[in-house]
């Protein structure tokens, strides 16, 4: 987490933040600079604010502290990502409004890339390849995903599964046992059908995977690794849609690892599903 582009972390918590955070919040993102050389009592009181408030704001968006906040705005004043989202408005043409999509689209993929953590990668992968049982979980746009990444994962010869019913989810994962690992997927982190199915695999003992946009959403707490989305919203285009690109190149990212970890097998399991998808080729 330490790691992470403290800009993209702040745009992608900002709307789960309360008022006084989103206050510090607007302070960083329009004056990074000035907080790289001040302590965290000037800036608690260039906003009247205690320190402890300020020391909060650093923990919901994903450090340990304000120092640990300083250190990732330095990178990014030194590197700064070119602020390439526009609003798209009614008066846009059709290829203005494309052209801006494609834009948040590289935009969300490249705040991303900036805050991925090798280590929680390396552990997802490991959890991937010893699981006797991987299933997928997703609620509305999530489950979506959670069907792209079986689709995915099959391929890849391990024993994979994904639900899309809320209820077949639930009595799913009361099936999975501590040999299994669960990957959850959820956007705001706070989907009652995935929080409800993360506290059922909680209870089995199954090991859990969780990919989305919020450091300190009920979900990432509930699991043992999370993997972590930046996305923004727009007025016409809310952040959740944005994200499904970013959620996608992660399990694009998974699968490639696993399968070139799996080698020979992995390559054999391939092999044998192109062959039966020829089938269906005229």
């Amino acid at each position: 987490m330490e790691s992470m582009n403290g800009l993209a972390r702040i745009r992608g918590a900002y709307t789960t933040l309360g008022k006084k955070e989103q206050r510090i919040a607007d302070y960083i993102l329009k004056q990074p600079e000035r907080i790289i050389h001040h302590t965290i009592n000037q800036v608690a009181d260039d906003l009247d604010v205690a320190e402890s408030t300020v020391f909060r704001f650093c923990q919901r968006v994903g450090f340990k502290g304000y120092q640990a906040l300083k250190i990732a705005l330095a990178t990014d004043v030194v590197a700064p990502l070119q602020d390439i989202h526009e609003d798209i408005s009614q008066e846009d043409t059709p290829l203005e409004i494309a052209e801006k999509i494609f834009t948040s689209n590289v935009k969300t993929l490249e705040a991303t890339r900036q805050i991925l953590d090798g280590a929680s990668l390396d552990k997802s992968v490991a959890l991937l390849l010893s699981a006797r049982r991987i299933e997928f979980f997703g609620s509305g746009g999530s489950a979506v995903i959670a069907l792209d990444a079986y689709h995915k994962f099959v391929r890849s010869g391990l024993f994979v599964t994904a639900n899309l019913e809320s209820h077949m989810q639930l009595m799913s994962a009361s099936q999975l046992t501590t040999d299994d690992v669960a990957v959850l997927i959820s956007h705001s982190g706070a989907s009652k059908d995935t929080l409800d199915v993360a506290k059922v695999l909680n209870e089995r003992g199954v090991l859990t995977i969780a990919i989305t946009n919020y450091a300190k959403s009920p979900l990432s707490k509930l699991c043992d690794v999370a993997l972590y989305t930046v996305s923004q919203e727009t007025e016409f285009r809310s952040e959740a849609l944005a994200s499904r690109i970013a959620e996608l190149s992660l399990i694009d990212a998974l699968f490639t690892v696993v399968m070139m970890r799996r080698g020979e097998e992995g390559r054999e399991s391939l092999q044998k599903m192109r062959e039966a998808i020829s089938l269906r080729r005229m």
